[in-house]
């Protein structure tokens, strides 16, 4: 998807029946607004928030690589596509000459990006991966969740996104690479991988000090205070990275002498003494509504922040200001919401114009015709074969 936000043409290979995993996962659906013509297509309950969230910019072909027929296209496309993606467990594709060591004698400049649960090495590498499970196997969920509590997953599947954020920065390397070399090369990224290196700091201090991490809460380890604080009415959270943040916010809420005692001087005074200042601040904080607490902040230098709903995000004045929802025409569920790029560039309209997520197969026939050159009977003879399908949309 990243990549189609840059401008690459993305062709999406479905099962004919099932299509992507992800259109069924719901509620919530957005329903069909416009009829949909049915007479062959599989019949799902409208397109799912989840489907709809990941796949703009992107044209869907149904192919059933079991067949022949279907595997000869996709060794076609590859032949002219300059990347593919593919999520199977190691050594299935190549199983139907589809691996690497094959696509690249039809295409030596393809980079070839495999992403899957553990590697393409290793005792695990033919054990499936999804995101929880790696969360709780490579150490996410031992540091996430209260200090008294049980170990919880993160809210989003977090470590799904950092493994395609990756798998993009390495996509783009490789280019780079073969614009020097001519050749493209195979990517390994794994979700294993990926967790155990965005343990980052909390990685550090097992490998370096021998230090078992735990679960904070919304604290720091190696900073105070640096968490969320209960108000009257919510919460708000706050962190003072520094002596002058921490003076910031003792001057900000009328306790300027705070700064000053010597249980709380430096960092480390206030790691050292971390319950009591707490409790002070709380104290100070828990009789305050949300508002009042921001306003006695605001203008402090201090990061801070209340802790939004989902409402609350969507309607803060800078997620409006930056333009991040953006309303894309769906010629079947009518118009659709969806958070936009993420970044800015200041010469490229990146995410002016979105493609709305496709149908399933929506655009077999047109990826057929324009990128292979395949005639009408051509067509035919794939969907008759079993190795395509078609939908009348």
């Amino acid at each position: 998807m990243l990549l189609g936000d840059l401008g690459a043409e993305i062709i999406k290979v479905e099962h004919p029946l099932r299509g992507d995993d992800t259109r069924t996962w719901g509620p919530p659906f957005k329903t069909y607004k416009n009829p949909k013509n049915t007479t062959q297509s599989p019949s799902f309950p409208g397109e799912s928030a989840y489907y709809l969230s990941v796949n703009r910019n992107k044209k869907s072909i149904a192919i059933d690589m079991k067949k022949e027929s279907g595997r000869r296209i996709l060794t076609e496309l590859a032949s002219k596509c300059d990347i593919l993606v593919e999520n199977f467990v190691p050594g299935k594709l190549a199983k139907m000459q589809l691996g690497y060591n094959d696509l690249q004698l039809v295409n030596p400049r393809l980079v070839y990006a495999s992403i899957t649960g553990y590697g393409q090495t290793g005792p695990y590498r033919n054990k499936p991966g999804y995101d929880v499970i790696i969360e709780a196997e490579a150490g996410l969920m031992h540091i996430t969740g209260e200090e008294d509590g049980p170990p919880v997953k993160v809210g989003v599947a977090v470590t799904d996104i950092m493994t395609g954020l990756y798998t993009h920065g390495a996509i783009m390397a490789a280019l780079l690479a073969r614009d020097k070399t001519g050749r493209g090369q195979h990517i390994d990224a794994s979700l294993l991988q990926t967790q155990t290196s965005i343990l980052a700091n909390i990685a550090s201090s097992y490998l370096i000090g021998g230090q078992e991490a735990r679960r904070w809460g919304t604290r720091h380890p190696s900073i105070a205070p640096y968490q969320v604080f209960a108000t009257l009415d919510g919460s708000v959270c706050i962190g003072a990275g520094n002596n002058t943040q921490f003076a910031s916010l003792c001057n900000a809420i009328g306790m300027p002498n705070l700064a000053l005692d010597k249980r709380f001087v430096t960092n480390a005074d206030r790691v050292s003494n971390r319950r009591a200042l707490i409790q002070i601040l709380e104290g100070v904080l828990s009789t305050r509504t949300t508002c009042e607490v921001l306003d006695l902040l605001e203008n402090s230098g201090l990061p801070f922040g209340p802790v939004n709903n989902l409402q609350q995000t969507f309607d803060h004045p800078q997620v409006r200001a930056r333009n991040v929802v953006r309303q894309v025409e769906h010629p079947f569920l009518g118009p659709i919401k969806m958070v936009g790029p993420a970044v800015e560039y200041s010469d490229a309209p990146v995410g002016e114009h979105i493609e709305p997520p496709p149908m399933l197969g929506q655009h077999t026939a047109q990826v057929l015709k324009n990128v292979l050159g395949y005639s009408d009977q051509q067509i035919q003879d794939a969907v008759d074969s079993g190795g395509a399908a078609l939908y009348s949309y």
